[in-house]
């Protein structure tokens, strides 16, 4: 790890990863690397900004929340080079971190960094989208279109806990076809989450069976619940016992997912909300990325 590139989303955690520069410099010198610190200007910025500097470097550091990792590592799946990825946890959510067991803390992530343990992980890709933690349709899809709206007048986890009720008295389950490494059927769900990670939502453990290297998905289904069951069942994520309630929950594990829908529903993926049309298709590509964690 002689030369490291850092990307650093400047707006993650509310600004707070422009506090960090100062802590990245400080490191870099007292163990004598050879280092360069960009800045994204704009969303899927750090997408290019690693596309045209994998070659340069032999590591490149996301620094920001589940968004600007993904992106990051976008670009250095699109360039293939082997770079391994590095993350400065900086968001508010910070999911994958979690999964890698890369702290919080920027200086004791950073001392992870410099030692310089590496991990390759698998990657998920669905349609034509990569992914490293989660991605999921259903409930959680919606709660992230109206949490964002919230997010303009709350901040923090206020603001989900409010998108989260919101979401929840308007919601309506999903109607979709289910095929799980080519077997089919029909289901009613509040909620479809295909993980390689196991967390997200800012620490819910909702794919706690979950692993970033053994090849596989794992996916949690929350069947047709009533609002008042699901408010029930909702503490019980955060701490990965859900799965226990075998009449509301099923999990599985499988190279490819298929979900088919007659009506638009939306995908969440780190974070980020897209719509699906008719169908999604999940399934792990060939690709290991090299990844820098503890």
């Amino acid at each position: 790890m002689d030369n490291i590139l850092f990307i650093i989303n400047p707006v993650a955690g509310g600004g707070r990863t422009k506090e960090i520069i100062p802590l990245i410099k400080e490191t870099m010198e007292k163990h004598e690397k050879d280092y360069q610190i960009m800045l994204t200007s704009r969303p899927k910025e750090a997408i290019n900004i690693a596309e045209d500097n994998a070659h340069k470097f032999k590591t490149v550091v996301a620094v920001g929340g589940d968004g600007t990792i993904n992106e990051v590592a976008k670009g250095l799946i699109n360039e293939n080079k082997g770079t391994s990825l590095g993350i400065i946890p900086g968001g508010t959510g910070n999911d994958l971190s979690r999964s890698l067991n890369i702290p919080s803390n920027p200086k004791e992530a950073l001392e992870i960094l410099v030692k310089g343990n590496k991990k390759n992980i698998d990657v998920g890709l669905i349609n034509d989208h990569y992914f490293l933690n989660i991605a999921s349709v259903g409930l959680d899809a919606e709660v992230v279109i109206n949490t964002e709206k919230v997010k303009k007048k709350v901040k923090g986890k206020t603001a989900y806990v409010i998108g989260l009720f919101n979401t929840l008295f308007r919601f309506r389950n999903k109607e979709v076809i289910l095929e799980i490494d080519g077997k089919t059927c029909k289901k009613d769900i509040m909620l479809i989450a295909v993980g390689n990670g196991k967390y997200y939502g800012g620490g819910m453990k909702v794919v706690p069976m979950a692993s970033v290297d053994d090849g596989h998905f794992h996916m949690c289904l929350i069947k047709n619940v009533g609002k008042l069951k699901i408010l029930f069942l909702f503490p019980s994520i955060f701490r990965g016992k859900h799965t226990k309630y075998k009449k509301y929950v099923e999990v599985h594990k499988a190279k490819n997912i298929k979900i088919k829908t007659e009506k638009e529903l939306y995908l969440n993926l780190d974070g980020e909300v897209f719509p699906i049309k008719n169908e999604a298709f999940f399934t792990i590509v060939d690709y290991k990325l090299n990844i820098i964690c503890d």
